[in-house]
């Protein structure tokens, strides 16, 4: 469906690699791209000097910083320093020079995949259309509400097309599906009234060849305002320089095939934003406009978060309606194993249980060959076709299930029975694979409506070696035969499950005494019951706190932050309980996992008392409680002052039951909350809902406290006695290979998570952190640093008082910055070390290194 959603494919020939290295890009905005080791220009788009107010040949080769204003030029080297693989960093309502507003689209090409020595930083600039991001926010937050009340799958579908739609404002959007074999159909869809229905119209895999679906799977959203525009050339620095990549790219141009193929529809602008499932290209939003249509920056971005919250509650509804269907086959297996190891346990017996067998699958008949002989049941080919078609099968040598919709297409005396048996389900049941149980589907015809014939070949055209876009998208009807109902994924998890219960379980049991056989059974039917309530309260919990979370935050940052968050908490707590076969985990542990990962200011948090283990089943909820009381302390706590401080005890009572008392000082004055939010029920509510446990919070104004009491059933001390008074922080690296103690003056919170991460791995025992000048000083006059790292702009204020002090007590200290080269630096710190944002870890220990200290510990 080369054309219909806009699938936008950028393909000369179907055979050959993605046309993503382009030299051009469309018109409504300007590419500039530097190399990432000394920001200079080596490529731009032809009309970007014009934008920028520059002589065209006075661009290529000039630092960025000389024709970029050196606040905009900040902000993008701030927005890249979490960048990384197919990420892209956005900015909106950049001023890059006087009178020129822009939003920005910037990522990496890393040097590893073009051959080149220096990464490439690609920066894009379209013109702002005048509507912020926070708007925008807001109405994917209401979309995305809409979506989740919505009943059936149809509904669902037909809401997301007409919310998307709403939000972008297409004449026609449309939810498109793609088939196992490529081929695509248009599900659902929301047109202007007037103009003809694509709804329910198929369109063939070679309309989106496999190395577009590729790319639409990197590069979600495509936007063709105008195909009329006229594209704009990229310019390298040298003449035969070779042509940029733009598979990640906003503005690539698009090829001239698919532009023809656009036209032929009579649409005029187009967008298509990907939907992905387990990161596979499920299938495309795809908007078609017929007359030019250009969507701000900011809604294109509400969409593309609307497409992924579209898929992963896609995903959870299929899932969910799968386990359904797994429960009730899983039941009938539990019960065949049941009754089948209780017998003789030989092949034979497996014939006797046919009809159980029948009944795990929708399936029409089922046939099992078994030391040379058929038996049958149901629709299924006869006994000599049968045979004939197990020797077909053995001569495949297969080891696993394998499904197919289609029999005669691979086996073509199978179109000979297809009528009642044209597709099947094989298992083998011996190794090697000798015999087999085999389920059959009957053939179902069907019309198919495709738009366009899609037996029409494609036929070389004026483009040379290329192929040209078919030209008719007349309704064309096709009957379907030889074609059972494809076999769905779910369905060959049941049949592996079946094949490995008769080799595994049934087959390898067959000499052991009934008692054995029963305690196998029982401890299968317990791990897998367990398997099956695990899943479904993980499923079910990750649902709820995306749920529960959606009136925690206005924009769409701060909620992907929120669930972010508390979705990582989950997994450090699962990480911690699985570590050791699903063991008890330390309290201890978990404390500092959260406190090191989400503040990196574990030394304020202090755990006095016996460590404790917390069994699993315990350990998530608990999770949860601690992730939210550290959130909420770094927010509006004690650990959001950097002289507050968390002091937990932990104590068991009489009955086992262990008692932490929480108590926050230092911080600012603290009031009870205006609003109850998720977080404040996970903390107040689900200790005593989950565990039957005790939960209070006192908002004292000197500081939080707040005390849980967790049943003896859940924790226990854990070999080694108490602790003391200790901080929570994890053993630092050994000392000798870089300073000890680093001061990071840095006011944004992400960065600075990020660069003390990185000093951390790099072996740096203490990170103080400061957001401010009066932060730092008082850092510095309670305890010298070793090193510090100190940001240049801190918003209103320049660390440069803070370098100043640090110069006079001797200690060594750079500069990072956001700005280039030119940017202005008083006299005294002109040879002061600097680090250019955004930096790595490996830029960073060549900073800090030389200042490691010697054999007595100075530096």
């Amino acid at each position: 469906m080369n054309a219909d959603n806009g699938p936008t494919v950028d393909l000369t020939n179907c055979d050959r690699e993605p046309i993503h290295l382009l030299g051009a890009v469309q018109p409504f905005g300007f590419l500039l791209a530097v190399a990432a080791d000394d920001w200079h220009i080596t490529h731009a788009s032809a009309n970007a000097a014009a934008a920028l107010g520059v002589a065209p040949d006075a661009l290529i080769g000039r630092p960025l910083d000389a024709v970029v204003a050196q606040e905009p030029l900040h902000t993008i080297r701030g927005l890249l320093q979490g960048v990384s693989g197919d990420m892209v960093a956005r900015g909106f309502a950049l001023d890059l020079v006087p009178g020129l507003r822009c939003d920005i689209a910037a990522h990496v090409i890393a040097a590893a995949t073009t051959g080149g020595t220096a990464d490439t930083v690609v920066i894009e600039c379209e013109w702002t259309a005048g509507e912020g991001d926070t708007a925008a926010a807001g109405l994917a937050r209401d979309m995305i509400a809409r979506l989740q009340r919505t009943d059936d799958q149809k509904s669902f579908f037909r809401t997301a097309a007409r919310e998307m739609r709403a939000l972008t404002g297409f004449d026609r959007v449309m939810v498109y599906r793609f088939d196992e074999d490529g081929s695509g159909e248009v599900v659902a869809e929301a047109v202007d009234p007037g103009r003809g229905s694509f709804l329910g119209l198929h369109y063939p895999a070679s309309d989106i060849p496999r190395q577009a679906r590729v790319l639409y799977a990197r590069n979600v959203l495509r936007i063709i305002p105008d195909i009329e525009a006229a594209p704009v050339p990229v310019v390298p620095g040298e003449p035969d320089g070779a042509p940029l990549d733009l598979s990640m790219s906003v503005l690539r141009s698009v090829s001239a095939i698919h532009i023809e193929y656009l036209r032929n529809m009579g649409v005029r602008a187009s967008m298509s934003v990907s939907i992905l499932r387990d990161d596979r290209l499920w299938g495309l939003f795809a908007c078609h406009h017929y007359a030019p249509h250009r969507v701000a920056f900011g809604r294109r971005t509400a969409a593309e978060l609307f497409a992924q919250v579209f898929s992963l509650l896609l995903e959870n509804r299929e899932r969910a309606a799968e386990a359904a269907y797994e429960a009730r086959a899983q039941a009938l297996h539990h019960r065949l194993v049941t009754s089948m190891a209780r017998e003789a346990t030989r092949f034979e017996s497996v014939v006797a249980h046919l009809d159980d067998m029948a009944d795990l699958l929708a399936c029409d008949g089922i046939g099992v060959w078994t030391n040379g002989r058929a038996t049958l049941k149901g629709l299924t080919p006869d006994a000599d076709a049968f045979a004939a078609l197990v020797a077909h099968i053995d001569g495949q040598a297969i080891d696993k299930v394998q499904a197919r919709k289609d029999i005669g297409a691979e086996y073509p005396p199978g179109r000979a029975f297809a009528e009642r048996a044209a597709g099947m389900l094989v298992v083998p049941l011996s190794r090697p694979a000798r015999d087999y149980l085999v389920f059959f589907r009957r053939e179902m015809a069907r019309s198919v409506s495709w738009a366009g014939d899609p037996t029409v070949p494609k036929f070389l055209g004026p483009n040379g070696d290329r192929l040209t876009p078919r030209k008719s998208f007349e309704t064309w009807k096709q009957t379907v035969t030889g074609q059972s109902l494809p076999w769905l994924p779910v369905e060959c998890r049941i049949a592996e499950q079946l094949r490995v219960s008769l080799l595994e379980v049934i087959l390898q049991l067959s000499d052991l005494t009934e008692e054995e056989r029963r305690r196998a059974i029982e401890r299968q039917d317990l791990l897998i019951a367990e398997l099956n309530h695990r899943i479904r309260n993980i499923l079910g919990l990750i649902r709820g706190v995306i749920t529960q979370s959606r009136d925690s935050a206005s924009t769409i940052e701060a909620f992907t932050e929120v669930v972010g968050g508390r979705i990582q908490a989950l997994a450090r707590a699962h990480d911690q309980i699985t570590a050791d076969h699903w063991g008890p985990a330390s309290l201890r542990s978990l404390i500092a996992a959260e406190a090191a990962a989400y503040l990196g200011k574990g030394e304020r948090v202090r755990l006095a008392g016996p460590d404790v283990l917390i069994e699993p089943e315990a350990f998530t909820t608990i999770a949860l409680v601690v992730h939210e009381m550290i959130t909420n302390s770094a927010k509006y706590g004690a650990l959001s002052d950097q002289r507050g401080r968390v002091d937990i005890a932990a104590g068991f009572g009489a009955d086992g039951a262990l008692a932490l008392r929480w108590r926050e000082s230092g911080g600012p004055p603290v009031s009870p909350p205006k609003r109850r939010g998720f977080g404040s029920t996970v903390i107040e509510r689900s200790i005593r809902h989950d565990l039957k446990g005790e939960a209070s919070v006192d908002y004292a104004p000197t500081g939080l406290v707040a005390r849980f009491v967790i049943p003896g059933a859940y924790v226990r001390p854990a070999p080694g006695g108490a602790i003391a008074d200790a901080p929570v922080t994890e053993a630092a690296a050994p000392a000798g290979h870089v300073p000890q103690y680093v001061l990071l003056v840095e006011d944004t919170m992400i960065i600075a998570l990020d660069a003390e991460d990185m000093l951390r791995r790099l072996g740096v025992d203490a990170v103080r952190v400061a957001a401010s000048v009066k932060d730092a000083l008082a850092a510095i006059a309670q305890r010298p640093p070793h090193f510090a790292l100190l940001d240049v702009n801190l918003g209103a204020e320049s660390s440069f008082a803070v370098a100043t002090e640090l110069r006079a007590l001797g200690v060594p200290f750079a500069f990072a910055t956001g700005y280039g080269e030119q940017a202005a630096f008083p006299p005294a710190f002109a040879e002061t070390p600097r680090l250019r944002k955004p930096y790595t870890a490996e830029t960073l220990r060549m900073l800090i290194e030389p200042f490691a200290p010697g054999p007595g510990g100075e530096t």
